[in-house]
């Protein structure tokens, strides 16, 4: 196994034991539009109208896309403007529960005998990337030589603290996730399925293995608990020894990388009929009085899901996913998003962000990057302000994990000085080819 840079976080699988419990149906679910990566989906419903579980109340709106469905029967209070927690503006549904639950007559198992029909229930289960990143499954999925694909990565690391949603799918779903390898294998022509999962997790690994000993063609390696085992381009490297070059994508390395609790989903959905409504999340940090795992109806406002779990008294900051790449939200009024895998909140010392001092050219952002890249270079490049460099540089290819921030001993801010640099870099290349548009080259 070829391994990458990386640095080894506090695990803090606190919930890991802890099977999810299901929240009480909230008053109301606020379910925005664009809760995946591409266009964001087209309201079909109108104020007063009303719904039930399992209803389209959004469609896609172009290919890289996905529709969204109602976990709750009531009636659309609204439609209107809403803020993401990235700060763009967005369409949102609001609903006001009625407590009925009532299925909408829509709910069917799907007909799947063939590619093109699995692709189309994928895409019409509305599940995307749910181990947090948010992409399409069916478009990821969407390939016109299947014979390109020689292997199909399962991403069980969960390598980021505090969560353990996946886990809990690896012991609570079972059923599913073997049905889910058997739909892969069949539609997808699968002929290598590699469950990838930290050697943190004892007991995920013992049931693959007793999966993947009376499967074909299934494999699964223990992989070191070092953070980001599970970032995809991380995870190829890991398993494969293939590094995805700067702008390409796993399957130009002959891969497909899926969320276990994804496959899960899918398969789920093509038994029952019932599309992603709901989302299993982990609920921790040093704020929450009882942490738990948690199944909310997507669009549940997270101050329900916190009360929930005793309450977060003293919050000073709330993050969706984990406290290594998770995204801050202006408040608990936020709501549970398709790709939320936990909602943590913490204390103000957890919460303070340090002071940085100089730079001290120790060099150990470079030692710990797991793209290999020279992070102290690059912040050097944006305070310059030389957009050349931070091409040369090879800014882009940064994923953001943090690795860097995190074991830097002057706390200089190297996420941010990457996400900005991209902004920059962007605006210089736009330019650049604008200017050589115009001059006929």
């Amino acid at each position: 196994m070829k391994r990458l840079g990386g640095v080894h976080t506090p695990h803090r699988k606190n919930t890991a034991a802890k099977k999810p419990e299901r929240l009480p149906i909230p008053a109301e679910i606020v379910l925005p539009m664009s809760m995946h990566i591409g266009a964001p989906a087209k309201p079909v419903v109108k104020p007063g109208d009303e719904v039930k579980v399992g209803q389209m109340i959004g469609e896609p709106s172009g290919f890289v896309s996905s529709p969204v469905y109602t976990g709750v029967s009531g009636k659309v209070k609204s439609v209107g403007d809403f803020r993401t927690s990235m700060g763009s503006m967005t369409t949102a549904v609001t609903i006001t529960t009625d407590g009925l639950q009532t299925v909408d007559e829509s709910v069917a198992p799907p007909t799947v005998t063939n590619l093109q029909e699995f692709l189309d229930a994928v895409r019409n289960s509305g599940v995307v990337g749910l181990g947090g990143a948010g992409f399409p499954t069916a478009v990821k999925l969407t390939v016109k030589d299947l014979s390109a694909i020689d292997c199909i990565i399962i991403n069980g690391a969960e390598c980021e603290p505090y969560i353990t949603s996946d886990t809990r799918t690896f012991l609570d779903e079972v059923d599913a996730i073997k049905e889910g390898v058997g739909l892969l294998k069949e539609f997808m022509q699968a002929k290598r399925i590699v469950f990838g999962i930290e050697a943190n997790k004892p007991e995920p690994i013992k049931l693959m293995r007793e999966l993947a000993a009376t499967t074909d063609g299934v494999e699964v390696l223990k992989l070191p608990s070092i953070y980001p085992q599970g970032g995809e381009k991380v995870l190829i490297y890991s398993v494969t020894g293939r590094a995805v070059p700067e702008g390409k994508l796993p399957l130009d390395v002959g891969v497909v990388v899926l969320n276990v609790t994804t496959i899960a989903a899918i398969a789920n959905y093509i038994k029952t009929g019932m599309p992603l409504i709901e989302k299993c999340l982990t609920v921790d940090g040093t704020a929450v009085a009882e942490p738990k795992n948690v199944i909310a109806p997507i669009g549940t406002p997270l101050s329900d899901v916190f009360a929930f779990c005793g309450g977060a008294e003293g919050a000073q900051k709330i993050l969706y996913g984990g406290p290594m790449m998770g995204i801050a939200v202006s408040d608990d009024s936020a709501p549970v998003l398709k790709n939320t895998n936990a909602a943590l909140a913490f204390k103000e010392a957890e919460a303070t962000i340090p002071e940085p001092t100089p730079c001290i050219r120790c060099g150990r952002c470079v030692a710990h990057c797991p793209v290999r890249l020279m992070p102290l270079d690059i912040e050097a490049a944006y305070e310059m302000e030389k957009p050349e460099l931070l091409e040369q540089l090879k800014v882009n290819v940064c994923m953001e994990c943090g690795c860097c921030a995190y074991i830097c001993p002057a706390k200089r801010p190297l996420v941010h000085v990457m996400k900005v640099s991209k902004g920059i870099l962007r605006d210089y290349q736009n330019k650049k080819k604008a200017k050589e548009g115009g001059s006929g080259q």
